[in-house]
């Protein structure tokens, strides 16, 4: 070998030591990643071109966008895969976004926290607390959207959930495991009696979880004020998405805390989830769809507005005993424009849920709160769940109420009425009257029965309307204070009998004696 020759080799075997020991000294392992270049952005969302073998609804990444969702790198959703572009749904501020910026691929589609720890908490769907309670560690995420359960493993609704509305547990009973819809113009006062069914679970063992989309930030705070003011924050986790977060969260929100309830259920709890409202979750998935140029259909929104909610209220179930016996009932509240039931999100939500809750902007002009419409009203699954002391009560009380509406409407004519009528009438009058209850102070079921009973029995036919009021007061401290057993029997289930009323009207007339 050649003076060269050794020479040469020597430098070799000093270079490969070299870039040996730099390998060595670099402590970071190498990653190669699937990248791509970010063509156009607009509000909410982005086109990327690049991303071969992106999949739908995985996680894409913004590194250089040193602002964007808490404070990290920004992060969107694949949600249009298009032949030559990818259209992605951003969950942070995009201001700092620009054409040009590298994007690449997670490999992971959007996750959630779960577990005890969120109870109490007030975060966005990404984690982020919003109530200076400190960073969430979880350990454990899982995916915001899932298949429903099968067929096989649901368990009929059998167990119902007292919302402490007399005019909702009496006349439109709500089963665990439901999807009741709650509907009505704006300010009829449909997140109030969300709010009122949430306190009524103090003492149910009941997880609440509360999902604000698109609501002002003044209004989610008074909810929450209202919640810690009544104790309801130690079983409820409250989940946001306020007006003026970006249109990826409000998207996204509702599916994950869905994802967080689904991890109590599985538990074998029973779990109670607003959805706080629908109609700005489908505006916003019609926004983006719009910017994503997807085909616009009735009233501009996609072809698909309807599987974006029956994907999501399919997953509130009762889950069989095998799989724990949880259960996940769904409250999702729903704004109609001028009483227009009949309008295209509002019939699509009225044929997903199993029945609804109809406030009428004319019973809440009249004071008449919840201004619950009876006749519009309906639960399909909620009658066989009812507890009995009410069977033997509602069929009387919707009757009688029934009649009454329509009698009332004849008496404003001023039109000559025969004794039965004006019995009627009035007897109408204090049901109406009983029905109305203040706002956050919900009743027991024993207290409903103790006043249903009474004015279904004329008990209350001598009362004046002023004095109602007070006089339901004094019933239902009546048969919480002189029949704790007869009360106990009627929250366990057990039907009133003869006996019971033989004993019950009694303390009830002794109760309304002046």
């Amino acid at each position: 070998m050649t003076l060269a020759s050794q020479q040469v080799q020597a430098a070799c075997t000093k270079a490969c030591a070299t870039i040996e020991q730099v390998l060595a000294d670099y402590a970071a392992p190498l990653v190669l990643r699937e990248t791509g270049l970010v063509q156009s952005v607009r509000p909410g969302i982005a086109r990327i071109t690049g991303l071969p073998g992106v999949c739908a609804d995985e996680l894409v990444c913004f590194p250089r966008v040193g602002v964007g969702s808490g404070g990290g790198p920004l992060l969107g959703i694949a949600f249009n895969l298009d032949p030559e572009e990818v259209g992605v749904i951003l969950l942070g501020d995009s201001q700092y976004l620009q054409a040009g910026d590298q994007v690449y691929r997670t490999e992971r589609v959007m996750d959630v926290p779960v577990g005890e720890a969120l109870l109490g908490r007030v975060i966005t769907v990404m984690g982020q607390p919003l109530d200076g309670g400190g960073v969430l560690d979880m350990a454990e995420r899982r995916p915001v959207e899932r298949e429903a359960p099968a067929i096989l493993d649901r368990a009929p609704v059998t167990v119902p959930l007292q919302t402490g509305l007399k005019v909702v547990d009496a006349l439109i009973p709500i089963g665990r495991g439901q999807r009741e819809l709650i509907i009505g113009d704006r300010q009829t006062g449909k997140t109030a009696i969300a709010i009122d069914t949430i306190l009524n679970q103090a003492d149910q063992d009941v997880v609440c979880i509360y999902c604000a989309i698109g609501l002002r930030s003044a209004a989610i705070a008074r909810v929450i004020a209202t919640l810690r003011q009544h104790g309801a924050m130690d079983y409820t986790v409250v989940v946001v998405a306020a007006g003026q977060d970006p249109l990826g969260l409000q998207y996204i929100t509702p599916y994950g805390a869905t994802t967080m309830a689904e991890y109590f259920m599985e538990q074998g709890r029973d779990v109670l989830i607003v959805y706080d409202d629908l109609t700005h979750h489908a505006r916003t998935y019609r926004e983006l769809s719009l910017l994503l140029r997807r085909p616009p259909g009735r009233e501009a929104y996609p072809g698909d507005i309807f599987y974006l909610h029956s994907r999501l209220l399919e997953r509130a179930t009762h889950l069989c005993s095998e799989l724990g016996g949880g259960s996940l009932t769904a409250l999702p509240i729903i704004e109609t424009q001028a009483q227009n039931l009949s309008a295209y999100i509002p019939t699509n939500l009225i044929s997903i849920t199993d029945g609804q809750i109809y406030l009428s902007p004319d019973l809440f002009q009249k004071s008449i709160f919840p201004a619950v419409d009876v006749g519009k009203s309906v639960s399909r699954v909620g009658g066989k769940t009812q507890l009995s002391a009410y069977q033997g009560i509602a069929g009387k009380l919707r009757l009688s109420y029934a009649q009454f509406q329509e009698v009332e409407v004849f008496a404003r004519f001023g039109t000559q009425m025969d004794e039965p009528t004006r019995k009627t009438l009035e007897r109408g009058r204090r049901i109406r009257e009983v029905l109305k209850q203040p706002q956050s102070q919900p009743l027991s079921a024993a207290e409903q029965i103790a006043v249903l009973l009474a004015v279904t029995h004329g008990l209350l036919d001598a009362v004046s309307l002023d004095h109602i009021s007070a006089v339901e007061q004094q019933l239902t401290q009546a048969i919480s204070g002189h029949l704790p057993d007869l009360c106990d029997r009627i929250h366990q289930g057990d039907p009133l009998t003869d006996t019971d009323l033989d004993t019950l009207l009694p303390q009830l007339k002794a109760a309304i004696a002046p």
